[in-house]
């Protein structure tokens, strides 16, 4: 569940802030931001939207690229959030790599750089980013937390695989539940960042955290069961897209996309949203905003 994995999020990156000393305030709007972006179905979803998006020539989805979107464009009825500068970093800059170690804020950074990103991201560029504060840096490292052994459980729950499956050397260094995982990893990162500007694991939990991920790679991102149900989204991705890019077309104001978005897009019943946006990028801001029961229930009104 998206909240449930915010909170989470917003919970361990105050814990760790708490311990460090550093800006609560500034760590929560972040960790409460930081996935507002995201697609129905998550990274699937994400995947999805960003093949849409190549086939039709606009700039490609990226959910933290879209987090920024929205606090800056969509939210408040396309008035916007107006966040500070280091709130607004901490939310674009929070998708990080997959074996990192530790993270030192790059304190340097400038809006040029956030739109820079932006653009080269849409383009389809690589390009790295690193938070600009140390509250950022906090935020991104406990989003990796919060969902490398929360997957694993999910995984349990669902039958992709046994929890007596995790590798021995993982079991023994950051325990075998969510809840261990967690502790273990927060109490490294705070007795290793303390007095230091930066947020950092030791090097055997980091080689271990690392390992754990490897493994949710292996065993559950690329699962055949979940590539099925992969193959059934990106159906009914497809599906709405072109229900939707036909309501635009033809004003068919009756349609979702007209009663549940558009006219919730400011003044003048979300004119000015739609004629200063694609209608391919109306369409996007629309499905990216929906959470999984949201999808599924649209998709089974559109089918109709």
């Amino acid at each position: 569940n998206r909240s449930i994995h915010t909170l989470q999020v917003s919970q361990i990156a105050r814990t760790i802030g708490k311990a460090l000393k550093l800006n609560l305030d500034l760590i929560e709007a972040i960790a409460l931001g930081h996935d507002l972006g995201h697609a129905p179905f998550g990274h699937d979803g994400e995947e999805i939207l960003q093949e849409i998006c190549q086939q039709r020539k606009i700039g490609l989805f990226f959910h933290n690229v879209h987090s920024l979107r929205i606090v800056d464009k969509l939210a408040d009825s396309c008035r916007g959030m107006n966040l500070t500068f280091q709130v607004r970093d901490g939310i674009l800059s929070h998708d990080g790599e997959i074996n990192e170690k530790y993270l030192k804020p790059d304190r340097d950074k400038t809006e040029a750089d956030l739109t820079d990103y932006c653009q080269k991201k849409s383009q389809g560029r690589e390009i790295q980013i690193v938070p600009a504060t140390l509250e950022g840096c906090v935020v991104r490292m406990s989003d990796a937390i919060s969902y490398v052994g929360q997957d694993f459980e999910d995984a349990i729950r669902m039958g992709i695989l046994l929890k007596s499956e995790l590798p021995e050397g993982i079991k023994r260094k950051l325990g075998e539940s969510n809840t261990d995982i967690i502790n273990s990893l927060v109490t490294d990162i705070i007795i290793n960042s303390h007095n230091r500007d930066e947020i950092i694991f030791s090097s055997d939990i980091a080689e271990k955290v690392f390992q754990l991920k490897q493994f949710n790679t292996e065993r559950i991102y690329k699962s055949p069961r979940l590539k099925g149900k992969k193959t059934k989204l990106k159906t009914a991705f497809k599906f709405l897209f072109e229900k939707f890019l036909s309501a635009l077309n033809w004003g068919e104001e009756e349609s979702l996309i007209f009663k549940e978005w558009i006219f919730n897009r400011g003044k003048n019943k979300g004119a000015d949203y739609v004629n200063s946006n694609l209608p391919e990028q109306v369409i996007v801001d629309y499905i990216a905003s929906m959470t999984d029961r949201y999808f599924n229930n649209t998709y089974i009104k559109c089918k109709k």
